[in-house]
């Protein structure tokens, strides 16, 4: 039974728990700190160093990062200080915390979780999941194969990043309805349905606790449409998941 240390980077909040992989159950109640402001690497390392001591944790650790990971290294930072880019996580935080550190984007994070243990578990085809909160992450599986880092809340909808209309941070600064904030959902489901036809859409984060109030408002797409299981869990769960992986000899989480 391997138990890892997941840490979830947002644009809003820093959370850590550590799980047992072969369940996907975090073993402790889950921390969170709020992301600083500016969330530059030296500020964001503070938090995470926090967390890892707060657990006083000294095995393997999974960090997720709101942006495209490549190798431990950042190559986007669309909701975290730009200082980020180019800049090796994975050797930042295994500096900072003593750990063995493995790093990946935040969505795909939450995305292996709820295909082993969540929403996607069992389901082949593609499937996306997105994740609504601060930004829009995204996750991509095609036959249970992981695309990383496919970032597609920044396509451009009406002129504009799509998380700038439709992720749950645009809700709440534009104080919009939930029908209102469904049909910029809708719209935006509907654009990337027609460049991806997946058979199966997750729609994660925290806001999937609410997935009664907008999800029925949503009309004429052909995927199925449904709410992460894991909630705003699924990131850490990843987290752990893809530590667990390398530990094994891995280059990726195996579902």
């Amino acid at each position: 039974m391997a138990h890892v240390l997941g840490i979830d980077i947002g644009g809003t909040g820093i959370k850590a728990a550590p799980v047992d992989t072969a369940t996907g159950e975090l073993t402790a109640e889950r921390q969170k700190l709020p992301t600083p402001h500016p969330a530059t690497p030296d500020t964001v390392v503070d938090v995470v160093a926090q967390l890892v001591q707060a657990f006083d944790w000294t095995g393997p650790a999974g960090v997720t990062f709101p942006g495209v990971v490549v190798d431990g290294v950042i190559h986007t930072a669309a909701n975290l200080d730009h200082a980020w880019i180019g800049v090796d996580a994975a050797k930042t935080f295994e500096a900072a915390t003593k750990l063995a550190v493995t790093m990946l984007n935040d969505a795909d994070a939450a995305g292996v979780a709820e295909m082993r243990f969540g929403a996607g578990s069992g389901v082949g085809g593609t499937v996306l999941l997105l994740t609504l909160g601060t930004g829009i992450g995204s996750a991509l599986f095609v036959d249970g194969v992981l695309v990383p880092n496919t970032e597609f809340g920044h396509i451009e909808i009406r002129g504009k990043d799509a998380e700038r209309r439709a992720s749950e941070l645009a809700r709440e600064e534009h104080d919009l309805s939930w029908g209102a904030w469904a049909g910029r959902v809708d719209e935006y489901l509907s654009h990337v349905e027609a460049l991806l036809s997946p058979g199966l859409i997750i729609v994660g984060g925290g806001i999937s606790r609410k997935a009664d109030k907008f999800l029925p408002l949503l009309t004429g797409l052909r995927a199925k449409v449904v709410p992460a299981a894991l909630h705003n869990d699924a990131g850490i769960v990843g987290a752990a998941m893809a530590a667990d992986a390398v530990g094994a000899g891995h280059a990726t989480v195996r579902l």
